[in-house]
């Protein structure tokens, strides 16, 4: 029994030790991270401010080393978080073949990004090399790669928008000359019946190392309408008549069947279709039939067929 609360009271000892010997080294760490230290971070690059005749190459310095003097938090901070500097590169120097920024005014740039109890002591180089490179600038036209599936009675009205197009490429001019299109990733839209609008990503080359495209996906839209039909008959035109003849068709109007919105179906007449036969084309001289060909078809219409095939009788009189 008493050895059981001696036990007890050792170990109730033994926790309140623990306890303050804990207290004691935090209030210890903490007061040492408030005062000042000198030590070297790795900081990350980033490069802002790029004529827009120059891109960056891949092999950029993005990190680099400094020396700095701050209160253990700060430190402590910046082991754990990291810190990102932003680097001015409209101020880079050019020579020798190489895009720079001299130590002091890289240095400056630096001081300017930190807070007043940080102080920059010194940097890891004396001079900091930028790999940029000359661009070239090209637009580029931008390819739908797009199936589409119209519900009965409908169709697309107009051609499918696409957005932007062509869109903007800057790189190297030995691989812009490369380019002569770009792609749409493939995109199949099935039981259309109203207007639509797809954002779809590009395929972009994977040759293109070091371009850069103004956009990695567009917009492809298009405007439906319901379709009716409408049937027209339409006086053939005969050409190519030998002189002194004439041709009699048989009969001389057929009939064409056009697809069209309602609303520009209301519109057509007769005279807005043109119907040819070329006598010239006439192979065999004693053929009694001529070919039909559409000469004239009316913007914003669907389809438009012959309702009775591509061929008409004739009869050629000396006049």
């Amino acid at each position: 029994m008493f050895k059981k609360i001696l036990h007890r009271l050792n170990t109730r000892k033994a926790k309140v030790f623990s306890l303050f010997l804990l207290c004691s080294f935090l209030s210890w760490f903490i007061s040492n991270l408030s005062d000042s230290y000198e030590a070297r971070i790795n900081v990350d690059l980033h490069y802002g401010n790029l004529p827009d005749s120059l891109l960056l190459g891949k092999n950029a310095q993005e990190h680099m080393e400094v020396k700095v003097k701050a209160r253990g938090f700060q430190l402590l901070y910046y082991n754990f978080f990291g810190k990102q500097f932003d680097v001015d590169a409209s101020q880079l120097a050019y020579g020798q073949g190489e895009y720079y920024l001299d130590g002091e005014l890289l240095e400056r740039q630096l001081e300017q990004q930190l807070s007043q109890q940080t102080s920059l002591i010194d940097l890891d180089r004396d001079r900091l090399v930028v790999d940029l490179y000359g661009v070239a600038t090209r637009e580029i036209p931008v390819k739908a790669n797009l199936r589409l599936q119209m519900e009965q009675n409908y169709m697309l009205e107009g051609e499918i928008q696409i957005s932007p197009d062509p869109v903007l490429v800057k790189g190297p001019a030995r691989e812009l000359d490369t380019l002569r299109e770009v792609s749409t990733s493939f995109l199949e839209l099935t039981n259309i019946s109203s207007d639509f609008s797809r954002e779809v990503p590009l395929i972009l080359p994977k040759g293109l190392v070091n371009s850069v495209f103004s956009t990695a996906k567009v917009t492809l839209s298009g405007k439906v309408a319901k379709f009716s039909e409408k049937v027209f008959e339409v006086p053939v035109k005969v050409l190519n008549i030998p002189e002194g003849y004439q041709v009699q068709t048989f009969p001389n109007e057929v009939k064409l069947i056009c697809k069209a919105p309602l609303e520009r179906l209301k519109e057509l007449s007769p005279s807005d279709f043109g119907v040819v036969a070329d006598y010239g084309q006439l192979k065999s001289p004693g053929n009694s039939s001529l070919f039909l060909t559409l000469e004239r078809i009316p913007p914003q219409v669907y389809d438009v067929r012959l309702q009775d095939g591509n061929t008409i009788n004739f009869v050629l009189k000396q006049g």
